[in-house]
């Protein structure tokens, strides 16, 4: 079972009808690589001089965990509906709300039967259902490879079939669906739904306009599949090039150019109806270790990290965001405890609740991962996330043992039930904003009007060419002519395709340029070509009159340079295209042409080979700066270079 919520990395159930509403008050009757140093990058980076003002939120300032009630602002109608409904669920239900969990299955009722005998390996339960029925879980969490997001109308039907469960339940409450639809190398639900270039990639467009589009076409689209709480924008700041686990996920390595694109991104979505997640507070862009499977310690001083990290945090915040999700890593200038964000009270309720005056939904990343199960168990982690300030705890490796945490804690007067109250009103608010009280359900048209259309994947493909950069062109190599290099080899890295895309990179790049009038032959060398792939490759160049080259995160002893400079050998033209990492252009200086993508979905590639075809202008810069190979300290490519033909 994979842990993560955020990523490193049919048949339709029977739907409801749209108008279904629902009383919220009576409910229930219905390798070693070389890479740039982190100082260096921070040396880098341009100073931020000023931090973006805190913005207005919906609430007071978070009470005490463990000690105190709801809060005490003056409650309007709704929230009186609200709070009486909480006043009337069991202990169980409480304990249950503050849940997010996966489950296995295309159907919330008919699931495969592998995928029945994984939901009760992992869960002890069969379907969807029965996972509500025995844990009422306020919210359940996609995933392609548990096997929920196969096509649009099964996930729609999916959808209806666990809002019907749970609603016909003794006091049934809707279930907020989320998942994680990052776009670029994150994202749940694939094609035929529009697919947009990643954070990294918009970054380099540098376009709140764009950002705000993707977030509301993103969300248009999600809340059609029934989908109200997306785990996104990453709101991290990539100062790190060595970064494992982030990278081309964050909008790039400057404070306020990601606050920008943080907010406007919020605002395209939060105008959709889909609840927004800024993640992961209180930062993840400087790091080295990948949280899935290591505890990172982030050394940023507080000065620094009012600079740095904080700002696009302020901006969600001042745009209103509706949920913001924690990080499993440790900052002692925060916290000298030594215990990870999403445990830590001074992080979540001292600074995100009390002094940046945030007063909605904090939901833990996936409690699976390493980086939060170090130090306690898995008994231990949601109860102390609970006492942060956590109001969301997503994906327990155990939900059983989780749940029986959490209750035993109330129990024996470890956490107050006014506690759980004052987390499940804010979830509640949360549901009743975006309209599941009203109508839970997705509309059996919507998807057709609504997923994947013509107007929407236009857009991101404009989008996309404006992302693509053109970091090298010496004697104006680029862009190709169909008259004077009319055969083209395409070669290079194939790594697995993001979810719901084509793939492999280098078939699709050499069939976007197929259709733009050349004649491209695909070979896929791999992420470490062999001495005898090597040879075939270059056998192939000498017989075509260019060579289109992805590389996938190039280091110092990677073969892949090797694989380039037999290329370069031959005499044909060669165009590097960076597939993921800008950082590659350090390590392959002899090119004469190198672009990047910062991704490779093939709204990205197609983007790619009209610019290498000359049919747009490249016209992304960079959002990060690439350090010298030879010399991290030295900047070879600064922030904003990027060239135009």
């Amino acid at each position: 079972m994979p842990d993560s919520s955020t990523g490193s990395t049919g048949n339709t159930e029977n739907a409801e009808t749209a108008e279904h509403p629902v009383d919220p008050v009576n409910a229930g009757s219905t390798g070693s690589a070389t890479r740039p140093s982190r100082r260096a990058v921070l040396a880098a980076t341009t100073a931020v001089t000023t931090v973006l003002a805190a913005g207005a939120t919906a609430g007071a300032t978070a009470h005490a965990a463990g000690t105190s009630g709801a809060p005490s602002a003056p409650a309007s109608p709704d929230d009186r509906k609200l709070r009486a409904l909480v006043s009337r669920m069991t202990l169980e239900e409480k304990v249950g709300q503050l849940f997010v969990m996966r489950v296995y299955g295309h159907s919330a009722t008919e699931p495969d039967q592998a995928d029945i005998d994984a939901n009760l390996k992992e869960i002890g339960v069969r379907t969807a259902a029965e996972l509500l029925e025995k844990y009422r879980v306020g919210g359940i969490i996609y995933f392609a490879w548990a096997h929920n997001t196969r096509d649009p109308h099964q996930i729609a039907g999916l959808s209806n079939g666990i809002q019907k469960a749970s609603l016909g339940l003794p006091r049934g409450l809707p279930v907020l669906i989320s998942t994680d639809q990052e776009h670029g190398i994150v994202a749940r639900v694939g094609t035929p739904a529009t697919l947009f270039p990643g954070a990294m990639a918009v970054g380099a467009g540098g376009s709140r306009s764009d950002a705000r589009d993707l977030g509301r076409i993103t969300g248009r689209e999600l809340r059609a599949l029934g989908i109200r709480q997306d785990y996104a924008p990453v709101a991290d700041v990539n100062v790190n090039p060595a970064n494992p686990v982030i990278g081309v996920r964050s909008f790039g390595s400057e404070p306020q150019a990601v606050a920008r694109l943080v907010a406007a991104e919020v605002a395209g979505f939060q105008q959709s109806g889909v609840a927004a997640t800024a993640k992961h507070f209180p930062g993840h862009g400087d790091t080295a270790v990948d949280s899935h499977t290591g505890f990172p310690v982030i050394t940023h001083s507080r000065e620094q990290w009012e600079k740095l990290d904080a700002p696009p945090f302020r901006a969600a915040i001042a745009a209103g965001i509706d949920s913001i999700m924690t990080a499993h890593l440790m900052v002692p200038a925060l916290d000298d405890s030594d215990d990870p964000a999403t445990l830590s009270r001074p992080i979540l309720t001292g600074i995100l609740r009390e002094e940046l005056g945030y007063d909605g939904v904090v939901v833990t990343d996936s409690l699976g991962m390493e980086g939060v199960r170090t130090k306690y168990g898995d008994d231990r982690v949601p109860v102390l996330a609970l006492k942060a300030g956590v109001d969301q705890l997503l994906n327990p490796p155990s939900l059983d043992v989780a749940w029986n945490a959490v209750l035993t804690a109330v129990q024996d007067g470890e956490l107050t039930e006014a506690r759980l109250d004052e987390s499940i009103l804010r979830v509640l608010r949360l549901k009743a904003k975006l309209g599941l009280f009203k109508d839970p359900y997705a509309a059996p048209g919507g998807v057709d009007r609504r997923v994947g259309t013509r107007a929407h994947r236009a857009a991101a493909d404009r989008i996309a060419e404006r992302t693509t950069t053109l970091l090298v062109n010496e004697d104006r190599v680029l862009p190709l002519s169909r008259r004077r290099q009319p055969k083209l080899l395409v070669v290079g890295a194939d790594p697995a395709s993001p979810s719901g895309t084509t793939g492999p990179p280098t078939g699709v790049l050499a069939g976007a340029l197929n259709e733009l009038g050349f004649a491209a032959t695909a070979l896929s060398t791999g992420t470490a070509p062999s001495a005898a792939t090597i040879d075939r490759a270059v056998t192939a160049a000498r017989e075509a009159d260019a060579v289109v080259v992805g590389t996938y995160n190039v280091t110092a002893s990677s073969s892949q340079r090797t694989l380039v400079e037999r290329l370069l050998a031959t005499g044909r033209p060669v165009v590097a295209v960076a597939i993921r990492n800008p950082y590659d252009v350090a390590h392959l200086p002899a090119v004469p042409a190198f672009l990047t993508t910062y991704s490779w979905t093939d709204v990205e590639l197609r983007a790619a080979a009209r610019v290498i075809a000359g049919r747009v202008e490249p016209r992304g810069t960079l959002p990060v700066p690439v350090q010298r190979a030879d010399d991290p300290a030295a900047v070879l490519y600064p922030v904003g270079h990027g060239l135009r033909y």
